[in-house]
């Protein structure tokens, strides 16, 4: 069957029909149909023949055209004589030809049998296929990360399949609240988590469970939010049970908390019922850490806060009576909390506390005591002062001895006296230790390293300048990893001494230097460079608010 002039005006039509029903532009129907029939025209006048198809898109009538691409006269000779030629045989079509002209020239229409329009339909479906899933793919891509509303087709496995209108989203058991179940044809309302590309078509992921699901239907629900009057800064969920969330708000004429609950509490109201009864305490956001975990921890009263920004990790004192209440159920209420502020949280009632100051503070008067021939009474003097080691009391000023009733000048000076040959004597040990151990002198010389740290380094295989150059600042000082979730805590060698991440940095960073693996040059560049950045990051923060 050939394509007549009867029926060119067809195939536009068709092209039309088919590109509307399908929700794709009608070009890529055409260009679809080119295809086929130049793959027909192939199996008819040879498959290494280079045969195009252009279709008018106006009159319908398709060109069928041969085309010849003329090669590089140094090729020895043609990969292909029915689709190149020689500069030679080029030239009785062309006056100069060059490497890469081609030749086109008209061949007639093809007669397609019974195969040949199978061959042809099933191209132009699977290019219709394709030019479907691209179309659904950049819809949804771009809806990521928004509310999407479905009926419910079918449940496979646990998992609920969901008809979003334009294709097919799945809601897997685990993005579903606790329990629930749907029928067909059940209104359901989702989170679009995620929009994956795959050869089967594009995939989309729904949740219910997502946090970003509850933040999202209060930007619905509340219009200050929706405006940016109020942001939306931490939300954490255990979901079907109990949530927590955070707000600010940026006018202080409007109660964050208070907009989001609502008259009467409607607004809320309207989101608990979607998230099947979740109970949601709403929290005002602060800066300040502890402030914002006082508020993060209600309904409990928090006593006492003690924030260690290095590690990430914060200690609350409550009341014995609060205990329970601060923990929650199955520790839900100090789980949400730690989720919302990002920190991990140790809760101790005061008793607990009043304890652990009790040895902290028998632990350091029988450090005195056995260090500086102290009796009991003198010891707990110096520990009641604040005095926490014994390089406290061996090189602080005079003053703040003599300050401790009963402390005259004479008796500051032995006290200093008797500290520091016991922490001379220490380090004479330590440095002897590590000596034994093979450390180098150009280690021992480093500024900044003392005698114990050397002992540690040198126990834990660090014996050179160049073994200590190698070292990462976190193997030093320590740090925190978070592995599936969970923070686990890398000790550091010398992270017993109270050195920073930043003092191993710049340790570490000296050692290069003096060994000249880093250029200084070059540090300072890069310095220069954070500083800039940082001053365009607050410009731009200023600007914002």
């Amino acid at each position: 069957m050939a394509i007549t002039s009867a029926n060119q005006i067809e195939l536009l039509q068709i092209a039309e029909s088919v590109a509307r029903e399908k929700m794709i532009d009608p070009e890529l129907v055409i260009e679809a149909m080119e295809e086929s029939l130049a793959r027909a025209a192939k199996s008819r006048y040879g498959a290494e023949m280079d045969i195009r198809v252009d279709i008018d898109r106006k009159t319908g009538k398709a060109t069928f055209t041969r085309v010849r691409t003329v090669i590089d006269p140094d090729e020895e000779e043609l990969e292909n004589y029915q689709a190149q030629l020689t500069p030679e045989q080029a030239r009785q079509y062309l006056d100069d030809p060059k490497p890469g002209d081609t030749i086109v020239d008209e061949v007639p229409p093809v007669e397609m049998g019974r195969i040949a329009a199978q061959s042809a339909k099933q191209v132009i479906l699977q290019k219709v296929r394709e030019a479907e899933r691209d179309r659904q793919f950049e819809e949804f891509q771009d809806r990521a990360g928004t509310i999407i509303n479905g009926i419910v087709k079918r449940e496979e496995y646990g998992n609920v399949i969901v008809d979003v209108g334009r294709g097919e989203a799945i809601l897997r058991r685990n993005e579903k609240i606790g329990r629930e179940g749907y029928r067909p044809n059940d209104r359901i309302r989702c989170y679009i988590k995620d929009v994956r590309r795959e050869p089967r078509g594009p995939q989309i992921f729904l949740s219910r469970t997502a946090p970003e699901f509850m933040a999202e239907l209060f930007k619905m629900e509340v219009p200050e939010i929706y405006d940016g009057i109020i942001e939306i800064k931490a939300v954490a969920r255990d979901p079907g049970s109990r949530a927590k969330i955070a707000v600010i708000s940026y006018d202080n004429s409007i109660d964050p908390v208070g907009a989001c609950v609502g008259m009467r509490g409607s607004r809320v109201q309207a989101v608990v019922n979607e998230l099947q009864g979740e109970k949601i305490d709403i929290i005002p956001w602060n800066e300040d850490a502890p402030t914002f975990l006082v508020n993060a921890l209600q309904p409990a009263e928090v006593s006492k806060v003690v924030l260690d920004e290095e590690a990430e990790r914060i200690e609350v004192v409550v009341p014995d009576e609060q205990l329970s209440l601060a923990i929650g159920r199955r520790g839900q209420n100090v789980r949400l909390a730690s989720q919302l502020t990002g920190l991990d949280i140790d809760i101790m009632t005061e008793e607990e506390e009043s304890q652990r100051r009790q040895a902290e503070f028998e632990e350091r008067t029988k450090l005195f005591m056995d260090t500086l021939d102290l009796d009991e009474f003198f010891a707990q003097l110096l520990v009641s002062e604040g005095f926490t080691n014994l390089e406290e009391v061996a090189y602080v000023e005079l003053d703040e001895l003599t300050v401790i009733e009963g402390v005259d000048e004479g008796t500051a000076e032995e006290l200093q006296a008797r500290a520091r040959d016991f922490i001379d004597e220490q380090n004479r040990k330590a440095l002897e230790h590590a000596r034994e151990l093979g450390v180098e002198d150009s280690l021992v010389a480093f500024e900044g390293l003392t005698p114990q740290m050397i002992e540690a380094l040198a126990e834990d295989g660090v014996k050179t300048l160049e073994d200590f150059a190698t070292c990462a600042d976190w193997e030093l000082a320590g740090g925190w990893t978070t592995v599936d979730g969970e923070r686990i805590k890398d000790d550091g060698v010398l992270e017993k001494f109270d050195v920073s991440l930043e003092e191993a940095q710049t340790m570490v960073m000296t050692a290069r230097i003096q060994l000249g693996w880093v250029d200084p040059a070059d540090l300072i560049s890069e310095e220069e460079i954070e500083k800039s950045d940082d001053a365009i990051e607050g410009a731009t923060e200023g600007a914002r608010a």
